[in-house]
């Protein structure tokens, strides 16, 4: 019988950025609890999580996130208020998806020096065993959620996984872009080997257009190499470095469409694509929208 792949129970969830790009509103709130329709980022990722079998939440915070720790707790005022007025819809919104007690841990990276930082920092929690990184920023619209196809992926070839997209080369400069072992041939079409994985290349250096994205399953031992803390891309601790010197990383190009919400523009588009997703509005935002393109002299 074929050797069973420990499965993954683990999240980590980097969230101690400042989110500079949306300023004023980062100023007090957190990016993460930015809303993309009616949940905080912070919110889908955990759902994503969630739908893969994910058992325990890891979030490695910075300075002022508080609000992000009150959002997976009890806020017994608005909850009592709630009752009060019998309004159970909204009292199921505050409080029914709350994960379990003990299943949430919270960790200060106190530095910003990097995601591949942000992830050592779970060290402890994360002990001997394989475990997923997702980012919020990077949303992923699909009908299955993308780290449960993942998850699948990774019961199947074990080893390292990350999220990849093909983006334009002229954008190169701005991933972790993949090295593609063409030798090799997985039975998932949606899988490549990697041969190495390069930080941020300038398009004429980039071994490919196939980019990481905020998904990723790793072994433990990458956090040995995390830990020897050298700088990379940026003088900052990079998750890509560390990764390049696993054995085997896989690439998975998921099924559905990704936005990024660590800039404006993918914010706001997020928006635009959750909402028409939701069947009950849907129709409504489609006639709104041709409002707006029309005032716009769009159409």
């Amino acid at each position: 019988m074929p050797h069973s792949k420990p499965k993954i129970r683990k999240v980590i969830f980097p969230v101690g950025g400042l989110g500079t790009r949306f300023l004023p509103a980062t100023k007090s709130m957190p990016k993460e609890m930015l809303p993309v329709v009616d949940k905080p980022l912070i919110h889908y990722a955990f759902e994503e999580a969630q739908a893969a079998g994910i058992q325990q939440f890891i979030f490695v915070t910075g300075r002022n996130k508080h609000a992000i720790e009150d959002h997976f707790d009890h806020v017994y005022e608005l909850q009592s208020h709630l009752s009060t007025k019998n309004k159970h819809k909204e009292l199921e919104l505050t409080s029914d998806w709350l994960p379990p007690p003990g299943s949430v841990s919270f960790i200060r990276q106190q530095e910003p020096m990097g995601l591949g930082h942000a992830v050592w920092c779970a060290r402890h929690i994360i002990g001997d065993e394989p475990f997923a990184v997702i980012l919020a920023d990077d949303m992923v619209l699909a009908k299955t959620p993308c780290m449960k196809q993942m998850v699948k992926a990774y019961s199947e070839t074990g080893g390292n996984i990350v999220g990849v997209i093909d983006i334009p080369r002229e954008k190169t400069a701005s991933y972790g872009i993949v090295d593609i072992d063409k030798s090799a041939k997985p039975r998932d079409k949606r899988l490549v080997k990697a041969k190495g994985l390069v930080e941020k290349p300038s398009p004429d250096k980039a071994p490919s257009t196939l980019s990481i994205i905020g998904r990723y399953i790793l072994q433990p031992e990458v956090l040995d190499y995390l830990g020897r803390q050298k700088p990379g891309a940026g003088g900052e601790i990079q998750l890509t470095d560390a990764i390049a010197h696993m054995e085997p990383v896989h690439g998975y190009r998921f099924e559905g469409t990704r936005y990024d919400c660590g800039g404006l523009v993918g914010f706001v588009a997020a928006n635009v694509a959750y909402a028409l997703a939701r069947g009950e509005i849907r129709e409504r935002m489609v006639k709104e929208l041709e409002q707006v393109f029309k005032r716009s002299n769009i159409i």
